[in-house]
C-alpha cells in the first residue's frame, strides 16, 4: 500500500534540494520524491509505505534545519 504525502517547505534551491537527497532517497520507506521549485509553496511530494508517517518527515526535515508542514488538500 503506498501513501502520498504532500508538504508545504521553505526549499527554495536546487543546492537545498540536492542536501536532502541522501537522506530522502535512502530512506527506507521512501519510494519516491520530489520538490517544486516552481511553486509558491515549494511543496514536497513524497510516495511512501504506509509506515512512514508526516510527523516522521517534519521531525527528518526539521532536523536538518529546514521549516516544512503538511500542506492541507
Amino acid at each position: 500500500m503506498m501513501e502520498l504525502l504532500i508538504f508545504q517547505t521553505d526549499i527554495k534551491t536546487k543546492k537545498k534540494v540536492k542536501s536532502l537527497k541522501p537522506i530522502l532517497s535512502n530512506h527506507s520507506d521512501i519510494i519516491d520524491w520530489s520538490i517544486d521549485l516552481e511553486d509558491i509553496d515549494n511543496v514536497l511530494r513524497i510516495e511512501a509505505t504506509a509506515n512512514l508517517s508526516e510527523k516522521e518527515v517534519i521531525d527528518l526535515l526539521q532536523v536538518e534545519g529546514f521549516c516544512i508542514e503538511t500542506l492541507p488538500d
